[in-house]
């Protein structure tokens, strides 16, 4: 499949969307285990991304420059320790983008290998510690796995999200190993970790996205 940079900014719109009608929801899940404040935390920096997608990126067609832009961006916006992951997610996956408008099966992969390992190179968790890498690191070994095996992007990552969102589900099983919520000990059992749902979030807005490419 080929994505193009107009496609690229509609993901990214995509998650604007889909992060303001989960604000509530994952602030409300953020209550049980934090601070309650993950869901505005991810409106203000998607919003923030938002701005640059209809200022300074309404034309641009270097796909790495988008992602760079949104990365800082978010960095910017959001002071929390959930910036500095994605912004290095959103960096390193620049990389594989630069200099291209077009993308194709093979660099959607190393996107998506990059960005998620940049997010576990920053933030250092790992599955089993209750936060977003119990989503993004099985969607990793799925994608990888699936794509190395036909090198179609679309129905490797079509599992990729299907595994994610398996791996956010078992988080509700999990103790809190990190941040405030692990001082909750034993009760922290029976809630979904925030951080693993928004990144499903992310992860299920590009499925929706490679879905309406190829349907048009």
């Amino acid at each position: 499949m080929k994505l193009t940079a107009e496609d690229l900014k509609t993901f990214l719109k995509d998650v604007v969307n889909v992060m303001e009608e989960n604000k509530d929801y994952l602030s409300e899940l953020d209550r049980k285990l934090g601070d309650g404040d993950h869901g505005v935390t991810m409106s203000i920096g998607w919003q923030a991304i938002n701005e640059k997608l209809e200022g300074e990126l309404q034309s641009e067609q270097d796909c790495g420059k988008i992602c760079i832009t949104a990365g800082r961006t978010f960095l910017s916006a959001v002071g929390s320790s959930v910036g500095p992951l994605y912004a290095t997610g959103f960096l390193r996956g620049g990389k594989v983008f630069q200099n291209k408008s077009e993308l194709t099966d093979k660099d959607l992969k190393d996107f998506w290998v990059a960005f998620i390992e940049g997010v576990k190179d920053r933030g250092k968790a790992e599955v089993g510690d209750k936060t977003m890498i119990d989503t993004f690191q099985p969607a990793l070994e799925s994608l990888t796995s699936n794509f190395d095996k036909t090198n179609d992007f679309p129905s490797a990552f079509l599992q990729a999200v299907s595994d994610g969102e398996a791996g956010m589900k078992s988080t509700k099983d999990l103790l809190s190993k990190r941040g405030r919520s692990s001082r909750l000990g034993e009760r922290s059992l029976g809630c979904q970790d925030p951080g693993a749902t928004s990144a499903f979030l992310i992860l299920s807005s590009f499925l929706t996205t490679i879905n309406s490419v190829q349907t048009v």
